[in-house]
């Protein structure tokens, strides 16, 4: 290993507290340096990719849902690795016409964009020409859970009283969520099968967003809502509605009184998941740049500190065994919205 002249100017330094024991202090520094650029090569590689060129992240929706946010907070945390990104929105259609511009962009590894489990039912549901085979996986980053609620004082008590009711008459049972196609309305799906139900007659109501599905359950027009933990837990915590059952696999720190559904005896679990794909034909090199730049973002103070305060649990998973798990998610929601009769 080379010395230069910084580390002579540390060795002359340290020369009063004998030359062996500076020796080992300035091997030490070597060795912790080496480390560290070692544990950095997600960043100096993308540099080299950029080549001076920024990088570029759409938030396939309008500005302020989960997208976006998810863009805007990848912006932060990639500052101190890259320096300054764009991030643009093209919304509509579940994520759809976002993607469509997206495919434009072949081979083009400066371009990122931010994607979900929305998007994969809004490609089934609206039957879209341009699916997530025309991006380049890179990786998954938060999830986040749903939650079924019902106002303060309706006469359903617990998600054991709900799935009783629907096991009586699907019918009768409205339930309030976002966009068809998406999540919430997989989630509804998924109940009606579990309980026994035709997941084609799951009374759905869609709304434009988790506001609006509220302001229906609360005025008495459904007899549920379904929206993410992170929108509906201040309203839960004060006491505006009831939390009958959360989708997660286990009980979450946000709502640690709120039972999951397995245990209330629906077999069901589904997480929001949110990701990062790049364009189609981009190098294998570049694939793997992009990635570790990525995962190098998710250990950053930054980045945990958005976890924090945005209450997302951290998800990241990349390679080839986000790629496997994409081909699931697109299977596995293909079929529950077939048999809803949206797919």
């Amino acid at each position: 290993m080379q010395e230069s002249s910084n580390d002579r100017r540390v060795r002359r330094r340290l020369g009063s507290i004998g030359p062996f024991v500076a020796a080992a202090l300035v091997t030490a520094v070597l060795i912790v340096t080496t480390l560290a650029s070692a544990r950095a090569p997600g960043a100096a590689g993308a540099r080299d990719l950029l080549n001076g060129r920024q990088l570029r992240i759409m938030a396939p929706a309008s500005p302020g849902g989960g997208w976006d946010q998810t863009a805007r907070e990848m912006q932060t945390a990639l500052r101190d690795l890259v320096g300054r990104t764009e991030v643009y929105n093209v919304g509509g259609a579940g994520g759809t016409v976002g993607l469509s511009q997206y495919a434009r962009l072949k081979g083009q590894p400066t371009e990122l964009m931010v994607m979900g489990l929305v998007m994969v039912g809004a490609i089934e549901s609206n039957d879209s020409p341009v699916t997530l085979a025309q991006t380049t996986p890179l990786a998954r980053l938060t999830t986040d859970y749903e939650v079924i609620v019902v106002a303060k004082d309706s006469p359903v008590a617990t998600m054991q009283d709900l799935a009783a009711r629907m096991r009586r008459d699907l019918r009768s049972v409205s339930i309030a969520g976002g966009s068809a196609g998406g999540v919430e309305t997989i989630l509804a799906g998924l109940v009606a099968r579990a309980v026994g139900g035709d997941p084609a007659k799951t009374n759905y109501i869609a709304h434009s967003g988790g506001g609006e599905a509220l302001t229906t359950v609360l005025s008495g027009r459904a007899t549920a809502a379904v929206s993410g933990v992170s929108e509906l837990a201040p309203q839960i915590r004060a006491g505006n509605i009831r939390a009958l059952a959360v989708s997660s696999p286990q009980r979450l720190p946000a709502l640690p009184d709120v039972p999951t559904l397995r245990e209330s005896g629906v077999d069901v679990e589904l997480e929001n998941w949110r990701a990062v794909v790049a364009p189609a034909g981009i190098t294998e090199a570049e694939k793997r740049t992009l990635e570790d730049l990525i995962v190098q973002m998710t250990r950053t103070e930054a980045w945990a500190e958005t976890l924090q305060r945005r209450g997302w649990l951290d998800a990241t998973l990349a390679g080839p065994p986000f790629a496997a798990f994409l081909q699931a998610e697109e299977r596995r929601i293909a079929q529950v919205l077939t048999e809803m009769g949206i797919g």
